[in-house]
């Protein structure tokens, strides 16, 4: 994807910028908190020479065990989440215990862009006060900015007051962003949508670390029957696994009545097992449907950390994630990286980079149980097919990594700094 005409925002200059090893790029990212999936991203780009990479970041939340409203439970993540990069937490005005659009409340951000002297600005996501006080900041002092988001066209329905605002919005935004980056193509429409055909767009699609996924998924394999006899699985039955928040969107209900289909068509030795990992507020709901399948059959693992996860994906025969209203989807992402086959919903905005129907996986209908209990079927009736699919996964997934990030994100600093090199 390619970089559409268009007046970048840039600050003047006596001449042309010259960046190198002694002159390196300084580049501020404000984002909410450190998140799981971006730490090693910030690592990676942390490692270039020629950019000096400063993350803000809103709460530190993230940092100790704290409630997942999503989870329904207390979480303290298992994997690094500062080392390796230059960071800083901005000063706070108001402190919260959760984030929500205004809190917690920041300040400083400008007199941070003043006196730290960055070049370029990026900000991840436009709902929240410090994201929009980084963009009206860097705007006011003529540094360019890129915009980078989750968001798609895929979204539960608005009202026409509602949409009218989100137009006006985007319309005042457009002129103090510089370029967006794009996570993937459901995203490119969303941006061409608001901001038009000629705004600069670059790709840095959603992406997790491939090399620690798939070592740590050949080291489960040496021990998945270990995994299946601990978790007392019957030898030569096929596993399907989800594994997610019970949140309503996430439609692990759609899948547990697309399994109970399954169930009534399956002979005894041929029915899968269905393993769900995670929790959250729907739990009730999908333990009271799961009883209506034979006992045993439906598992329910709790929730499991990032380094558990693998064993998981290991295991598996496929995996399935029917959500609505998914802006990507990264776990997709890693159980590809176990080369397994993948079956996602129409909604799932990762599906039309990562997932090529009847190629490595099936995309269905959002909703549609009966549909989603034919796709499980077809991959796997047939190992010799499932297989093909899941190294064709394997083979998807190779492209979608940190090195491509950096290089779309570089290509984006180029475009609006004609003296910095991608």
């Amino acid at each position: 994807m390619q970089k559409a005409i268009a007046e970048p925002i840039t600050r003047p200059s006596s001449g042309s910028l010259a960046f190198s090893a002694q002159r390196p790029l300084r580049l501020a990212y404000f984002v909410s908190h450190p998140i799981q999936y971006q730490a090693p991203l910030l690592r990676r780009l942390a490692r270039e020479k020629d950019i000096h990479l400063k993350v803000f970041f809103r709460s530190g939340l993230s940092l100790k065990k704290y409630n997942d409203p999503g989870f329904g439970e207390a979480v303290k993540w298992d994997v690094p989440l500062l080392e390796g990069y230059d960071h800083e937490f901005l000063p706070l005005l108001i402190d919260s215990k959760k984030l929500t659009p205004l809190k917690p409340l920041n300040y400083g951000i400008r007199r941070i862009l003043r006196t730290q002297h960055f070049d370029a600005v990026w900000v991840h996501g436009y709902s929240t006060s410090s994201s929009l006080q980084a963009i009206m900041a860097a705007r006011s002092m003529r540094i360019p900015v890129l915009l980078r988001s989750e968001s798609n066209l895929v979204d539960r329905p608005r009202s026409r007051g509602r949409l009218m605002a989100k137009r006006l919005f985007f319309n005042w935004l457009r002129n103090r962003v510089s370029a967006v980056l794009s996570i993937g193509e459901a995203n490119t429409d969303y941006w061409r949508h608001y901001f038009g055909d000629r705004f600069p767009v670059f790709t840095a699609s959603y992406s997790v670390d491939n090399d620690f996924f798939q070592m740590e998924c050949a080291k489960a394999a040496e021990n998945r029957e270990s995994l299946r006899l601990s978790l007392g699985l019957d030898p030569g039955r096929p596993v399907i696994l989800f594994a997610s928040k019970f949140q309503t969107r996430k439609r692990c209900i759609d899948l547990v009545d697309a399994y109970l289909h399954l169930e009534k068509s399956s002979t005894a030795r041929s029915v899968p097992y269905l393993l769900i990992v995670g929790s959250g507020e729907e739990r009730t709901a999908l333990e009271a449907r799961a009883r209506e399948a034979a006992p045993g059959n439906i598992r329910f693992l709790g929730f499991r950390n990032q380094t558990e996860l693998p064993r998981f994906y290991d295991l598996c025969d496929v995996f399935v994630l029917p959500s609505v209203h998914e802006p990507w989807g990264l776990v997709i992402n890693e159980v590809m990286n176990a080369a397994r086959p993948v079956i996602v919903s129409d909604q799932v905005g990762c599906q039309r980079n990562l997932v090529q129907n009847g190629v490595n996986g099936f995309v269905v209908k959002a909703f549609d149980t009966f549909g989603l209990a034919d796709a499980i079927r077809n991959v796997l009736d047939n190992q010799d097919v499932r297989q093909g699919m899941g190294a064709k996964s394997l083979k998807i997934i190779q492209s979608y990594n940190f090195d491509a990030n950096v290089s779309g994100i570089r290509q984006a600093l180029q475009s609006l700094l004609p003296g910095f090199r991608a």
